[in-house]
């Protein structure tokens, strides 16, 4: 099968199943419109080859180099799901009359977003749209998750977000998410805390954007397993920028990373490669 990379497609069991997760999350290859399940190819070997072609995932158009993950230079520069506020909603431009898109601003972020806590290479604060729970933690890696504030727009996300990351880690360290599932954290009582430390910015930001806007959210930490049957012991990165063929044993799956064992590969770094899939 060949087709460009997007990012794997990943199921878990429903939500409120999440709570006590025995069952390893199921990942499927996307190659263009083909889906390759990829748990029943684990401990066995596979090839992944690049043709040196990158289609721009937006418009179609060929790009030699990938920008924001699959886009080329000009969709880049266009797009609203480009603009620097996405990685940094706090900047949100909105309300300027500035955004790229106001109907794409209002049908993303201008809706509610969620403020979460997460074990995937120790704690960590992090935000996400309301529809993307709990696939944003899938693709984190996040083995333990919990919601811990609901939102009522990308920016306020970000605010709060900046607010606890004065406190806790907003960023993974992939290499030890990687090396295994680390320590079980107590979600619950570690947002307690940091809804304790954060709790006099919470109050201005209610103020500035109206009562009502933030709403804590329960205590329901949800464990996720991922389908892994041999940990990395040292970490080695393959690039399709540097070798076209990546190949070895698919001894598991965390995140948008597929562990062999000659490597990892980011899948969701080369969004838009033109790459054949080959079980050996």
């Amino acid at each position: 099968m060949q087709g460009n990379l997007t990012k794997m497609a990943i199921s878990v069991a429903p939500l409120e199943q999440l709570v006590e997760a025995t069952e390893a999350a199921q990942y499927q290859l996307r190659l263009g419109d083909q889906l390759v399940p990829l748990n029943e190819h684990i401990g066995k070997p596979i090839s992944l080859i690049y043709s040196g072609t990158i289609n721009c995932t937006a418009c179609g158009r060929k790009t030699n180099k990938s920008y924001s993950q699959g886009h080329c230079f000009p969709c880049m520069k266009k797009l609203p799901s480009c603009d620097m506020c996405i990685m940094k909603p706090e900047t949100c431009h909105y309300a300027q009359g500035t955004c790229r898109d106001p109907q794409w601003g209002e049908a993303n972020c201008m809706v509610p977003h969620y403020v979460y806590l997460a074990n995937t290479s120790g704690l960590k604060v992090g935000i996400t749209r309301h529809t993307q729970i709990p696939t944003r933690w899938l693709d984190q890696g996040a083995t333990e998750a919990l919601p811990l504030l609901k939102v009522s727009s990308r920016q306020l996300s970000g605010l709060v977000e900046v607010a606890i990351a004065e406190h806790v880690a907003d960023k993974t360290n992939w290499r030890a998410m990687l090396k295994g599932n680390g320590e079980h954290i107590d979600l619950v009582a570690e947002g307690q805390r940091l809804l304790a430390e954060v709790q006099p910015r919470l109050e201005e930001l209610e103020q500035q954007f109206g009562a009502g806007c933030i709403e804590r959210l329960g205590d329901m930490q949800v464990q996720i397993q991922f389908p892994v049957t041999q940990w990395p012991v040292k970490i080695a990165s393959h690039n399709f920028d540097k070798n076209p063929e990546v190949t070895g044993v698919l001894q598991g799956i965390k995140g948008q990373y597929l562990i062999l064992d000659t490597g990892v590969i980011n899948l969701r770094k080369f969004t838009g490669y033109d790459v054949a899939f080959k079980p050996q």
